[in-house]
């Protein structure tokens, strides 16, 4: 029921997914007679492999995390993360509100044993044509080392596991390469995922700087959530202003979309390349379950992307090779808290 524009993209998406992938199936979870009206739209009512979970509440992008959190027990968001807890579902997607969908899961599924903070793992386009980990995009605004030494760990085994790496390289997001460069904590954190490196644990590349992102120099860049989600805001910005201004300068005059027309083909193989539909469907890593994160705009393609996602991370065990090497990495326990932290 969430994003902008609710089942008339999620339902769309479901369905196409549903028939690309014949092992598939698919809780849909919010107002019944709502999914059910958009399932009889698209012929898929009596689909087998397509069921409906009602729920009477929804969260709105607007509400606040008390209100998801407490008052809105039967929301459509809740209701998915409690299939995952339940044992009904091996994973939630939703293109809901970031922050309350990482509250509710967090409240819901709880930590995994090892993990103080979850985090969230989002993709960047690079100029190698494929795609570069980047966590966290916004879950724990303050890091200490210990917080982004889990974060390598996490992301190494998701890209494993998703994109068939056997040894990921990891990169520490940094104002420089040098080994003297950074605060305090980054500093701390190479020394971390150093060690790691030494004993054969982790591919730890070194420092990082922002335009390494793109340029796919590791398969995985650690930041804290402050950075990572400025960082994330301030690239769709910049892709948006991109677009628009292609778009402006082709139309000027006679002679400016008589070049786009002979470039047509370069100009496609340009937006396809960016397409964020390729790279929706970021990862809430660290829970007792598999959550993916939508974005809220996302259209019936986008969105079945997501899905995608989160079925391959349930397919390939992601959350299985997590906990094995969490216990292996950081042999500790930890409490896990009850109520949220902060979120973005």
């Amino acid at each position: 029921m969430g994003g902008d524009h609710g089942p008339s993209v999620t339902i769309p998406a479901a369905i196409s997914f549903v028939k690309r992938e014949p092992e598939a199936e698919l809780i849909l979870v919010g107002l019944e007679d709502v999914i059910r009206a958009e399932l009889k739209k698209h012929h898929a009512d009596a689909h087998p492999r397509l069921s409906v979970v009602h729920a009477s509440e929804q969260v709105t992008m607007d509400d606040p995390l008390e209100v998801a959190l407490r008052r809105k027990k039967d929301s459509s968001m809740r209701v998915a993360i409690e299939q995952v807890k339940d044992g009904k579902a091996q994973a939630c997607v939703s293109a809901g509100n970031t922050g309350a969908l990482m509250a509710v899961s967090r409240y819901v599924l709880k930590t995994m044993t090892g993990v103080d903070r979850p985090a969230i793992c989002g993709i960047m386009p690079n100029q190698k044509n494929g795609p570069t980990y980047m966590l966290d995009l916004g879950a724990n605004v303050d890091c200490e080392p210990h917080h982004l030494h889990q974060f390598a760990i996490m992301g190494s085994v998701l890209v494993s596991a998703m994109e068939k790496i056997e040894r990921p390289t990891i990169g520490l997001l940094n104002v420089g390469t040098e080994d003297i460069k950074g605060n305090e904590v980054v500093k701390a954190t190479s020394k971390l995922l150093q060690a790691d490196h030494e004993r054969g644990a982790l591919n730890f590349y070194g420092n990082v700087e922002g335009n390494d992102i793109f340029k796919g120099t590791a398969d995985i860049v650690v930041c804290d959530g402050f950075v990572g989600n400025v960082t994330l805001k301030a690239v769709e910005g910049v892709a948006r202003f991109f677009g628009d201004t292609l778009r402006t300068e082709f139309k000027r005059n006679l002679l400016t979309m008589l070049g786009a027309l002979l470039g047509g083909g370069a100009l496609k193989a340009v937006k396809d390349r960016f397409q964020p539909s390729r790279h929706n469907g970021a990862s809430l890593l660290g829970l007792r379950g598999l959550v993916f994160k939508s974005h809220g705009g996302a259209d019936a393609y986008s969105f079945e992307w997501a899905i995608r996602r989160a079925y391959d991370a349930a397919e390939n065990d992601v959350l299985g090779h997590i906990s094995e090497m969490i216990a292996e990495l950081m042999p500790r326990n930890t409490e896990t808290p009850e109520v949220p932290g902060s979120t973005i």
